[in-house]
């Protein structure tokens, strides 16, 4: 899995070096930076435009890149051992994903399932962790196919079960010792099937009169809102 951009190649110099496998420099970088990448002892290579433009993709690259492990997946049955859960439902946006999942990891969440969906290819794995600034790394993940069995599975584990939705379905007094945030595609929401598994509905008032919100950013409201209840978030 190759990585690039300097904020993400710098995140796993500092809080995951173990992972690096080798590294790609397109440019010449800051002495102490260079000196710290001597002392991983994994190879340093360099690189021409031309491979930095490939392995990039075309992307803004910043010169850097390193080759890590593979990011492995949780298995979903582990994640269930937390205490908060962010379900993505049928979100297919990779910057969205990545987005939610550094929302997620810097707001103290367990634990995040990708549903409606086996898996992802490295692609797009690699997208996810740029748009996550290097988070994917360090959050517990998992795929499953189903959000309605994930609902499901969950609610036998004791958690309350939550979604983002147009209106407030009863009113969370506190927050639960156990609960999953549920969030759907920004144009469809979540499905009325997996509405009505849930115990409660929370709706992001708007004003101005605009109904719409970026799924990350309605994300990181209605975890902090969990989070920190207030009554008046209910109107």
């Amino acid at each position: 899995m190759i990585i690039f951009g300097k904020q993400c190649f710098e995140y796993v110099i500092h809080h995951a070096p173990t992972h690096i496998q080798e590294i790609y420099l397109a440019k010449d970088i800051e002495k102490p930076l260079f000196a710290k990448l001597k002392r991983l002892n994994v190879p340093i290579l360099r690189i021409d435009n031309k491979k930095a433009q490939s392995l990039a993709r075309g992307k803004n690259h910043q010169g850097v890149f390193a080759k890590i492990k593979p990011i492995e997946q949780t298995p979903f049955k582990a994640l269930l051992d937390f205490s908060s859960l962010v379900v993505l439902c049928g979100m297919s946006d990779i910057g969205n994903i990545g987005a939610i999942v550094r929302t997620a990891y810097a707001l103290g969440i367990g634990g995040i399932v990708i549903s409606d969906r086996d898996t992802l290819n490295t692609q797009a794995l690699e997208g996810i962790f740029r748009s996550s600034s290097g988070a994917l790394l360090n959050m517990p993940f998992s795929f499953h196919k189903s959000s309605l069995s994930v609902a499901n599975e969950a609610k036998m584990k004791q958690f309350t079960l939550i979604g983002a939705g147009k209106n407030n379905k009863n009113i969370l007094e506190s927050t639960p010792n156990k609960w999953a945030i549920f969030i759907g595609r920004e144009d469809t929401g979540l499905p009325q099937r997996l509405l009505n598994k849930l115990d409660y509905t929370l709706h992001i008032a708007m004003c101005n009169g605009f109904d719409s919100l970026n799924a990350s950013v309605a994300a990181g409201i209605l975890i902090d809102r969990i989070q920190h209840i207030k009554k008046e978030y209910y109107g």
